[in-house]
């Protein structure tokens, strides 16, 4: 019995240990049955309707409710839950998504607003239905796959039969396990025309349109797919000089997050306002008042870099392709959609071609049941099958013409016919809507042959029918790179105790330096020869016997050091200019030859490339003959900072004195004009406008009939887009215009000079009025224009010399009457030789031809020079 007990023990033992599981296993199948759920059921959007499944799910409740009027949404939250199981949170969260999207759904009452991130009202209190949009492509029972709801009690849609890229209008966001989706929106009309293209064979770009409009750059869109990134930034306008207005937010942010963002870098220190005001109501406007003696454009590009004013948004599209996530670009997902369409209309058709069909048929046997009286040789039947077989023995000699068999199903039919419909039975009337289903009937067979001009057609009526109000919000455009360093606010001040060798925020006891950014980075010249470059922070060493401390700019090709150093190995004293533009931070570089007891002797930083003419004194025992003398620091090329210099002197100096201030030997600065983003820049992008020096000036005239004159600094912003002419402004060049007045409905032209020298103010020099506008403006001396205009009902084109028609006058006069009215188009035709161009840039060849090696030099004297007496001390450069 013992045995027995043991043996059933031990049993028991073995099943407990073959029924064990292990937690690995479990976890894996049990993660990944989680992962796939909340992938396909919760996060992520199908591609054929765009939907995820309680957007799905919402929609055909809406749908089930629809009678053409408004339903609470606390209602429609409770249809909905019929068939998703997730509570009434979710749902009433995608409503509201949805509804603020203003595409599938008609809203009314406090939906919130997207902009300024107020909330919606209680799902009791508002109303929605279905638009008339939605109700036109996303639904049609009979071509729908159904499936039963997760109770089973009723059916639900597999997927909508949405015709339209549903998916890449709305945008959809969504975090599931271990992957993500984010399609961003994009306009109606625009992926309207796309879908046509691609049916018509080619390769369309689309690219988003948020609601909030704003500025968009898309150059590494990346077709929406991982890697990519879009950068986003709020339009911004000067108002006046003390005061700019943001108009448009980027998308993802809300009016209250930019106040936000703005007064954080307000408290940082990285711009200077005064104050923020949100106006906002219908459209976005916030006030900014500056602080004074900022700059607005720099204001303006300080906000884009310290604030949410700018933003990184990267696109990532994933969706659900046959039960599996797919990370698609945006143009196969259109290619789908768009292939989609064409089946969903494909089988429409084929079902209503079916339809016609069968009501041809039964039309035609309705006729011949009643002009034939096949009814009255049923009436001595005495049972049903002698009344059927009656029926179908009178259709037999029409049955070669049907297009099927006739079937029991179809004699039957005709039996119900009533006797009021026999007796008033008209032939004609028969006739007349047979021929209406045939005609019908050949327009969809013919369609069904041409389907791809009957889906652009379709588009076509969508685009006509809804298109209407959708028109793109956000501009596309290209972002010029903001340095930060060149536009945050100097909200600190560099000190340094020069003989001990510190530097920093926190030695207020010490030397004032310079007023700076947190964000810079300090350059310090040393005695001994030695240079580095360092983070600004509250207290630094840097080294004993600071020469000289101030902010480095990286790539700051204008400023160029002058240095006199003596060589520790050989005695000589050497010149060297050279500039430093990039470097390692923290770093130590040695600017003499490395030999000890080298040191400065004297220094200067020239921001312009400025070069000085100094005194050098001998000392009085040395055996030079001439023991003072001056040196031109014009006369020494500009080098790397590696270079060891020319030789000043190899006899003793006992000082070097500052004699005489020089000017600049590196020229003018050539500046360029970038029309997409109406910036300058020195980087060759755009149009020439010419070589700059000191206080020269820049004419920029408007499309609204304005001039401004401003200075050349690269920080300058213009409207891009409204900007008629920009050119180097020369004072004895006269300007010439031509313009309508809508007051008086008269085009007008005029020719002045350029009177006001006020820079960064806007002259009106048209006529005042809503309509008026500058057709033409020129600098050139003798233009010739090519003037098209309306003649009676024909077009007609003149070639004029403005020079004939009016001569120079007030900036402020009308003008003379232009001899051509109902002007169409201007075009410059004035020659080559006579346009205004920038100055030649072939005078700073030569020394720029001189120079252009002088950043390959990194180490050694760039000349040699023999040590014989009568050379001494002079250089012989």
């Amino acid at each position: 019995m013992a045995e027995d007990n043991n043996q059933n023990n031990s049993n028991n033992e073995e099943e407990e240990i073959h029924d064990v599981i292990p937690v690995g296993g479990m976890y894996e199948n049990w993660f990944l049955d989680y992962a796939s759920y909340v992938i396909l059921e919760r996060a992520v959007p199908a591609i054929d309707d765009g939907f995820k499944p309680v957007q799905r799910r919402i929609m055909h409740s809406m749908k089930e409710m629809d009678d053409g009027r408004f339903n609470k949404v606390a209602n429609i939250i409770g249809q909905t839950m019929q068939y998703h199981p997730h509570g009434d949170a979710s749902i009433g969260d995608a409503i509201i998504n949805m509804g603020q999207k203003d595409l599938l759904i008609e809203t009314q009452g406090n939906w919130g607003d997207i902009r300024t991130g107020d909330s919606a009202a209680a799902p009791r209190y508002i109303e929605a239905r279905l638009s008339k949009f939605a109700l036109d492509v996303v639904f049609n029972p009979q071509v729908t796959d159904w499936q039963l709801s997760y109770d089973g009690r009723k059916k639900e849609p597999v997927t909508l039969p949405v015709k339209f890229p549903m998916l890449l209008a709305q945008g959809v966001e969504g975090i599931a396990v271990g992957l993500s989706t984010k399609i961003l929106p994009h306009n109606f009309n625009e992926l309207i025309d796309a879908s046509i293209k691609v049916l018509q064979g080619k390769n369309p770009k689309v690219y988003p349109d948020f609601p909030t409009g704003g500025l968009a750059d898309f150059s590494e869109y990346n077709d929406g797919l991982r890697g990519g990134r879009i950068k986003v930034r709020a339009k911004i306008e000067e108002v006046d000089k003390k005061t700019i207005a943001i108009k448009d937010i980027p998308f993802g942010t809300t009016t209250s997050s930019l106040i936000d963002s703005i007064l954080k870098a307000n408290d940082k220190g990285k711009i200077k306002i005064k104050q923020v005001t949100d106006n906002t109501a219908k459209d976005v406007e916030i006030l900014i008042s500056l602080a004074s003696g900022q700059s607005p454009n720099v204001t303006i590009d300080a906000l884009y870099a310290f604030t949410d004013c700018e933003t990184s948004i990267s696109p990532n599209a994933c969706v659900i392709i046959k039960d599996k996530p797919h990370f698609l670009g945006v143009t196969d997902i259109l290619k789908h959609n768009t292939d989609q369409t064409v089946d969903l209309l494909r089988q429409e058709l084929e079902i209503r071609k079916g339809e016609l069909k069968e009501k041809l048929l039964f039309s035609s046997l309705e006729k011949i049941f009643i002009e034939n009286r096949i009814y009255r040789d049923i009436e001595e039947c005495e049972t049903w099958e002698a009344v059927l077989e009656t029926i179908d023995k009178g259709l037999d000699p029409y049955k070669p013409d049907f297009y099927r068999e006739i079937t029991q199903d179809d004699i039957v039919r005709l039996t119900e016919i009533k006797i009021k419909r026999i007796s008033k039975f008209d032939t004609f009337k028969a006739d007349e809507l047979m021929k209406k289903y045939s005609d019908e009937l050949a327009e969809v067979e013919y369609n069904l042959e041409n389907i791809i001009d009957y889906a652009i057609e379709y588009y076509k009526r969508i685009k006509e029918k809804h298109g209407k109000g959708k028109e793109r919000k956000t501009e596309i455009t290209t972002f010029e790179t903001i340095q930060a360093h060149v536009v945050a606010a100097n909200n600190v001040k560099l000190y340094a105790n020069l003989k001990d060798g510190f530097i920093g925020t926190a030695l207020k006891k010490d030397e004032f330096i310079t007023d700076c950014s947190d964000i810079d980075d300090i350059i310090i010249f040393r005695r001994d020869g030695k240079m580095l470059v360092t983070k600004i922070a509250d207290k630094t060493f840097v080294g004993k016997d600071i020469l000289y401390v101030g902010v480095f700019k990286k790539n700051d090709e204008r400023m160029v050091y002058n240095m006199i150093y003596l060589d520790g190995k050989s005695g000589r004293s050497m010149v060297k200019r050279f500039q430093v533009l990039a470097i390692t931070r923290d770093r130590e570089y040695d600017l003499t030859k490395g030999h000890a007891n080298s040191k400065v002797l004297y220094f200067t930083a020239n921001p312009n490339g400025e070069a000085e003419k100094v005194t050098v004194y001998l000392t009085s025992g040395c055996k030079a003959r001439i023991k003072v003398f001056d040196f031109d620091f014009a006369e020494v090329d500009i080098k790397g900072r590696g270079a060891g210099g020319n030789i000043l002197t190899k006899y003793p100096v006992r000082k070097i004195q500052f004699k005489e201030a020089g000017v600049s030997t590196l020229g003018g600065v050539d500046i360029w004009y970038d029309d997409v983003v109406g910036r300058l820049n020195r980087d060759e992008q755009g149009n020439y406008l010419g070589n700059f020096n000191g206080d020269e000036k820049i004419l920029v005239i408007y499309d609204s009939g304005e001039y401004e004159l401003t200075n050349f600094e690269l920080t300058n912003r213009y409207e891009a887009g409204k900007v008629k002419l920009i050119t180097k402004f020369d004072p004895e060049r006269p300007v010439s215009a031509v313009y309508y007045d809508s007051g008086s409905k008269t085009t007008y032209i005029k020719r002045f000079l350029i009177e006001t020298s006020t820079l960064d103010k806007k002259f009106l020099f048209i006529s005042e009025g809503r309509g008026s506008k500058l057709l033409f403006a020129s600098t050139a001396f003798k233009p010739v224009i090519n003037v098209k205009y309306q003649d009676g009902k024909s077009r007609s084109e003149e070639d004029l010399k403005v020079e004939d028609l009016i001569d120079i006058k007030g900036w402020k006069a009308i003008g003379n009457k232009f001899p051509l009215q109902t002007v169409k188009d201007i075009k410059d035709i004035t020659p080559k030789e006579e346009k205004p161009k920038a100055e030649s840039k072939e005078e700073d060849e030569e020394s720029t031809e001189k120079n252009k090696d002088r950043d390959v030099y990194t180490s050694g004297d760039s000349i040699d020079f023999d040590s014989d007496d009568d050379k001494e001390q002079l250089g012989l450069f």
